[in-house]
């Protein structure tokens, strides 16, 4: 279905649901500039769309781009009127117009176009190619894409050649009909699978001029209407059913709205031969095709699934800093509604990531869940046009040894450390997190990596934890699990010492001696022993009585360490 004629509903509705309604703080020459850019980047996917029957667009970012659109137009009334996109008709006349459809937005919408209406019917709505119809005398005429819904493209040479298109009616009759050409998509479940391109795989097959066997073959099509056809449905499925046409396997009469929300969860989770973006629901009784425009009608609707990407405006930059030293860009964002959930922040992934986006402040972006959970940046949707340079971290000023006290520019990895050194995969400190980290360091009672170690065991601290009472069961660790809580570098199934002293003797020479340690971690492994020692970290925890970093009193053992030991950095 062409999402463009969608649009007359589509913007009031996301404007009433979108969190992020309250009017930019700009500017009115700001607001007039990015209204311009945003109603720009409309006109080039409208473009795509409706003149080459390419989408450049996702069609549920398309119908958020339009909502806030909609919205700064009219936050700032004083602006600029934006001109509105032309579409080029093309050469030839529908003998009907292809109408569009308006979409509703939720449930409550649903049973609200339904309660009036008798006589529905209910389809997939399929993600491909709008075409025309006509047949004369039961032959195959013409094929006309949709253009603006009043001309289009002469697609009949192309159209002819497709299996799934009957050249010839089963009765000598005249007829038009209305469909999508659709890619054929074997146990496809939109839910799982997404769209797969396969809109944008029709579009550009018909574009050419020859298709191959398998192209031609790949093709399918879905009649939605017979806009001649019988005045009653169930007469106008049947004489489908007869050419061949499988319309009537997948429409199906609803009376209530509660129908309607069960045939679009199990079209959403079903396997299906093509991608689907939502349902359509239709009156049986609809005007005479002379009556059509080229507009969405009264007599269908459509109600798309919810939407699996989002379009999210980014408000600041910054930047977190990992144990590790690793450097990751994180977007806050307007509050965006996202698959029941609502997204505040992203993150880019990787500082070369976010430099090759190059995002900025006021930029919108498209953001999508990983797994359902996890919300990720798939790309730049439009650039605000008052953008402001955002001065990133050095990437050479952090690495796995630096930051070990609360120093400036440090205290993001310190943290990390702290929070390493404590949690699970390092001493366990029961009921010792970020928050307890952060408070000490805010009071000044944790500046180095050990300053927790000599706080009293019977002190309470203001930030509502007993450090203390850790003290005797970090005292007991092993010394590999100390090692690991200090962030030594995986060193697989390597025999390690049992106590500093040995640790400190190993040069990289004995470290590449053992199984699964090559240069750089032999390297590593020495810089490590060099850092706890230069920076007085081992003599303190010596001090402390730790296990193993105290003098040793027999020649040290060689023992194997454990995956779980040491490994699971």
């Amino acid at each position: 279905m062409p999402r463009y004629l969608l649009i007359l509903c589509a913007c009031a509705l996301l404007a009433r649901t979108a969190l992020a309604s309250d009017c930019p703080d700009w500017t009115t020459g700001h607001a007039a500039g990015e209204i311009q850019q945003l109603s720009q980047q409309i006109h080039v996917w409208d473009a795509a769309y409706r003149e080459r029957d390419i989408s450049l667009i996702a069609d549920e970012l398309y119908d958020q781009a339009l909502s806030r659109l909609q919205r700064w137009q009219s936050c700032f009334p004083d602006t600029p009127p934006v001109q509105a996109y032309r579409p080029r008709a093309g050469k030839v006349a529908h003998p009907v117009p292809q109408t569009g459809l308006a979409k509703l937005a939720d449930q409550s919408e649903v049973e609200h176009w339904i309660t009036p209406r008798s006589g529905l019917w209910i389809q997939p709505k399929v993600d491909g190619v709008a075409v025309t119809l006509v047949y004369r005398d039961g032959a195959l005429v013409q094929a006309i894409s949709r253009g603006d819904g009043w001309q289009g493209e002469d697609w009949t040479e192309v159209v002819r050649s497709l299996p799934a298109v009957p050249s010839h009616w089963p009765r000598r009759r005249d007829l038009v009909l209305q469909g999508e050409l659709y890619w054929r998509l074997a146990e496809h479940v939109q839910s799982r699978d997404g769209g797969n391109s396969a809109r944008s795989t029709v579009a550009g097959l018909l574009q050419r001029k020859q298709l191959d066997d398998t192209q031609r073959a790949g093709i399918g099509l879905f009649v939605w209407d017979w806009t001649d056809g019988p005045p009653s449905m169930r007469d106008r499925l049947d004489v489908l059913t007869e050419a061949g046409l499988d319309t009537a396997h997948f429409t199906h009469p609803i009376d209530t709205a509660a129908q309607a929300i069960d045939w679009r969860r199990r079209w959403f989770n079903a396997p299906l031969p093509f991608a689907t973006d939502g349902v359509v629901l239709r009156q049986n009784a609809r005007p005479a095709p002379s009556r059509w425009q080229a507009e969405p009608p009264s007599w269908a609707a459509a109600w798309k699934y919810p939407p699996q990407r989002a379009l999210a405006q980014v408000k600041a930059v910054r930047f977190q800093v990992g144990r590790t030293g690793r450097i990751t860009p994180v977007l806050e964002l307007e509050p965006t509604p996202l698959d029941d959930r609502i997204i505040r922040r992203v993150s880019a992934g990787s500082l070369q990531r976010w430099q090759t986006l190059d995002i900025a402040p006021g930029d919108l972006i498209s953001i999508r869940l990983a797994g359902q959970t996890i919300p990720q940046i798939e790309q730049v949707v439009t650039r605000t046009t008052h953008r402001t340079a955002v001065a990133a971290p050095t990437q050479a000023d952090y690495h796995a040894l630096s930051c070990w006290s609360a120093t400036a520019g440090c205290r993001e990895q310190f943290v990390a450390r702290l929070n390493w050194l404590g949690g699970k995969n390092g001493l366990d400190l029961q009921g010792v997190g970020s928050g307890t980290w952060e408070c000490l360091i805010d009071n000044g009672q944790v500046r180095e990596l050990l300053d927790w170690l000599e706080l009293p065991e019977t002190a309470v601290q203001e930030c509502g934890v007993k450090i203390g009472l850790n003290l005797s069961a970090a005292r007991q660790r092993s010394f590999k699990t100390w090692l690991r809580a200090l962030s030594i570098p995986a060193s697989g199934t390597a025999r390690l010492p049992d106590n500093w002293k040995a640790f400190q003797a190993m040069r990289a020479t004995d470290w590449q001696a053992q199984p699964g340690i090559g240069p750089i971690r032999a390297r590593q492994l020495v810089e490590f022993t060099q850092q706890l020692h230069n920076t007085g970290l081992a003599n303190r925890l010596s001090e402390a009585g730790i296990v193993g970093f105290g003098p040793v009193t027999r020649q040290s053992d060689m023992t194997t360490a454990s995956a779980p030991d040491v490994a699971r950095q």
